[in-house]
């Protein structure tokens, strides 16, 4: 009936599909992206049509509904063929279409580290937002695309693996798709780190007989030791710890591969939540356990709904293993995550808006999406600061704290009370003014640690927060709030300041005259002013004369005098912005200036010029090493301008300890703080030590002050100091 394309995924969903109407729905999309992608091939030689069933082969593992599977046979349609948007919506309706639409506009997007990339990555997590199932058939897209990258040219190998390692494993993870997430990074691991990948997979082959034959013998022994106490209804499961996991242990964490406890992992399966604790006692009975290595994440599942125990103990013969004891039920979440809890089934009417309720219930964190989503549709939220918040708030959160009520909040590393507030709600705070850990009163800097329950104080009069919180706050997220307070605030202030500014200028000129807000728009729309509120603030900033506004209320003159000045000053802060170099001159013009290239001095700088023999002015800073074989009567005085419109090259030398995330490390830092860097190169040395040097193009010495605090902030960097000669 079928061919055996088709076939190879209908002998995967017609396991759980068997209703006519919906086997033809996806029998029809089949048909249709395969009539459309003819004769397009892969470049791996295939016919194109061979990727789109391989997806959705995926996704009917995962239990994937027919609308899900017939959106991916058709993912590609809409981007690589004539078909439109309009055209899915009348052939398979508005909820395929619209699926369709989803994976296409991520399909258009590069998603990496680069902070010019932000808004890809904002779309990305937005789209996953608003359908979970987008994201799904994305992950299914690039788990079927990893696979066959090999056909791929070596750059874009390394990037697309790179890519999936830092957005798609990660979401897979949240997800609790583990397999999917394995599967993703051991496979990203092989591009991005090639000799380390190999190296692994080589310690791992090395005694591999010998493994599997420890855990033939420890599934020997628990299955004697459950005999004798009575627990029958079981099933064991063994495995080798997968490679990533094992290379993050080794180059991350460095610890040898004799110290990886959990090398070899046994999985106990049995029917009740209580035949798992009499397994644990069995097992911790006839076993070693190790300390510190018990995990219980069914009393306290994880955010991504994984439970299950976990122990690691020592067996008779010194082999040491972790064990993992669940029920089918879990077993089956920690398999398949999300979709687990909403495959399809059949005679169940779905609603996709219910379906996401759902699901924003279930996860914490993809409730705090749905949030963070809604934010950026205000200013105060940026595509940037919502691509960090996610990455750095949700992807990369592993502190989980408790409410006073027991609900579990997941926080990023190193997070305060004033994150914990936040996360609860922007009013919460906002008002806060104290905390107490474990029944503790502690200071707002306290480190969240896992398993902390945490009650925030607030009052109603608190001033709200301050800038120290800036520095305090761990996760973007209350920093955004933060901020937007404090900019609220400010205005605020503002506006009272200009307010009171020109009610005395009013007042000494003994003018009684209102006016109102199409007065303002009248008179000062060109200068972007539309309301009373806006030009106060204006006031209070200077950027407008308190006198200039009585001269509009009472029809008068222009105070000449005053534009005549602000005339002459905003000639000054041209004329000197207009200088290349940015280095003003006493007395010359338009003077032949060049920055010198031992010292490198950027604003900031203490500097003094020097006239060279052929007549030009060669500008060093002031503690330059070659000022002392300078003619002294050759010297002079010269000083930045006020306003300069470029960017100068600096040199930075960073040493810090030989780690795979290293350079990656301090590049992020440099990209967060928005310097470009203009050249770079690495070398790593015998003593296990990478020195960076890197040139950048920096604004001002603040600018380069800043960048080096937020370096030295990397734990695994030494030193970090500005350089003076480019080896």
């Amino acid at each position: 009936m079928y061919d055996s394309l088709f076939q190879s995924l209908y002998d995967v969903f017609n396991n759980y599909i068997h209703l006519e109407e919906d086997i033809e729905l996806i029998y029809r999309a089949y048909l249709f992206s395969r009539e459309k992608h003819q004769g397009q091939m892969r470049r791996s030689g295939e016919p194109y049509i061979t990727h789109p069933v391989a997806v959705a082969i995926i996704l009917a593992h995962l239990g994937a509904g027919p609308n899900t599977l017939a959106a991916a046979l058709l993912h590609d349609v809409v981007e690589d063929t004539e078909v439109t948007f309009d055209d899915l919506t009348k052939l398979f309706g508005e909820d395929i279409a619209t699926l369709v639409d989803g994976v296409t506009k991520l399909s258009k997007l590069a998603f990496i580290t680069e902070p010019s990339q932000a808004d890809n990555h904002q779309k990305m997590l937005i789209a996953m937002a608003k359908d979970i199932r987008v994201i799904l058939i994305k992950i299914a897209d690039r788990l079927h695309n990893i696979r066959t990258l090999e056909s791929m040219p070596s750059d874009r190998q390394v990037r697309i693996a790179q890519e999936t390692l830092e957005i798609y494993a990660p979401i897979a993870h949240k997800l609790g798709l583990f397999v999917i997430k394995a599967e993703l990074e051991d496979r990203s691991l092989k591009y991005t780190e090639p000799n380390r990948y190999f190296e692994v997979s080589r310690l791992i082959q090395s005694k591999k007989d010998e493994r599997e034959k420890n855990i033939e013998n420890i599934i020997e022994n628990i299955n004697e030791l459950f005999a004798e106490n009575g627990l029958h209804s079981y099933e064991i499961k063994g495995r080798i710890k997968n490679i990533f996991s094992i290379y993050k242990k080794m180059y991350v964490n460095e610890r040898s591969f004799e110290d990886i406890y959990d090398l070899l992992a046994i999985r106990v399966i049995v029917d009740k939540v209580e035949e798992c604790y009499q397994a644990l006692g069995i097992i911790h009975a006839n076993f070693t356990p190790i300390p510190r290595r018990f995990k219980d994440y069914i009393a306290v599942p994880k955010p991504n709904l994984y439970q299950s125990l976990h122990t690691t103990v020592l067996s008779n013969d010194g082999t040491l293993f972790e064990v993992q004891i669940r029920t089918k039920q879990m077993d089956e979440v920690a398999e398949m995550g999300v979709a687990a809890h909403w495959a399809y089934k059949e005679n169940k009417v779905y609603s996709k808006e219910k379906e996401q309720f759902e699901i924003a219930q279930k996860f914490k964190w993809y409730g705090e999406l749905l949030k963070m989503s809604e934010d950026v549709d205000d200013s105060t939220v940026g595509s940037k600061e919502f691509v960090e918040s996610v990455k750095g708030d949700i992807l990369g959160a592993n502190v989980y704290v408790f409410t006073p009520k027991g609900e579990v909040i997941e926080l990023p590393k190193g997070a305060t009370p004033i994150d914990f507030a936040y996360r609860i709600h922007s009013d919460v705070g906002n008002k806060m003014v104290g905390a107490s850990v474990n029944n503790k009163i502690v200071t707002l800097d306290y480190e969240l640690k896992t398993g902390d329950i945490i009650t925030v104080r607030t009052s109603k009069n608190s001033f709200g927060p301050s800038d120290s919180w800036l520095k305090i706050a761990k996760s973007n997220h209350a920093r955004h709030k933060i901020k937007a307070f404090l900019n609220k605030r400010n205005a605020d202030t503002l506006l009272l300041q200009g307010k009171d500014i020109l009610e005395r200028e009013l007042s000494t000129q003994k003018l009684v005259t209102d006016f109102n807000d199409e007065f303002v728009k009248k008179n000062f729309s060109k200068q972007a002013i539309k309301s009373v509120d806006d030009l106060y603030i204006e006031i209070a900033k200077n950027n407008i004369s308190a006198k200039t506004i009585a001269a509009k209320l009472t029809g008068q003159e222009i105070d000449k005098d005053f534009y005549l000045h602000k005339q002459m000053e905003k000639a000054t802060r041209n004329l000197k912005a207009t200088s290349e170099t940015g280095v003003i001159v006493e007395g010359l013009t338009n003077p032949q200036i060049k920055l010198a290239n031992c010292c490198l001095p950027i604003p900031g700088d203490e500097i003094m010029g020097y006239v060279s023999k052929q007549g030009g002015l060669v500008v060093h800073t002031t503690n330059c090493p070659n000022n002392s074989s300078l003619d002294l009567s050759r010297k002079i005085e010269v000083y930045w301008a006020e306003k300069i419109d470029r960017k100068f090259p600096a040199l930075l030398k960073i040493v810090g300890r030989s780690t795979p995330n290293f350079l990656f490390s301090v590049v992020t830092a440099i990209n967060a703080s928005n310097v470009p860097v203009a050249e770079m190169n690495s070398q790593a040395t015998q003593s296990l030590e990478t020195t960076v040097r890197l040139k950048i193009l920096v604004e001002n010495l603040p600018q380069l002050e800043k960048l080096i605090v937020n370096i030295k902030k990397i734990s695994d960097v030494y030193s970090v100091e500005r350089d003076y000669r480019w080896n």
